[in-house]
């Protein structure tokens, strides 16, 4: 579940660093709709899918907005990148301790 999480937060991170591109003027402004939409569809992906993991992990709520955050600060996506990985690495350290 964090590795599809990580995926779709990477992806949404880029598609909003593609719109700030066309609000600085580094993209045409022919591709806003699509590039919209896109991230649109992403955040929701997104929000949906750290909403229904921190309740299945117990996430405290601290965690919760640190990665909301992230998803509406540009370039956050970075350190909630590293983060998300430190705790699938975490919990695979885990898995592994127990089944030995």
């Amino acid at each position: 579940m964090i590795k599809l999480l990580r995926i779709v937060s990477l992806l949404e991170g880029l598609s909003y660093i593609a719109i700030l591109s066309v609000t600085l003027g580094f993209i045409s402004r022919d591709y806003v709709s699509t590039l919209g939409m896109t991230h649109g569809i992403l955040f929701m992906i997104y929000v949906i899918q750290v909403l229904n993991i921190s309740h299945k992990e117990n996430w405290t709520s601290k965690q919760q907005l640190g990665l909301m955050l992230a998803s509406v600060i540009p370039f956050a996506f970075i350190p909630a990148e590293i983060y998300l990985r430190k705790l699938e690495q975490s919990k695979q350290q885990e898995k592994e301790t127990t089944t030995a």
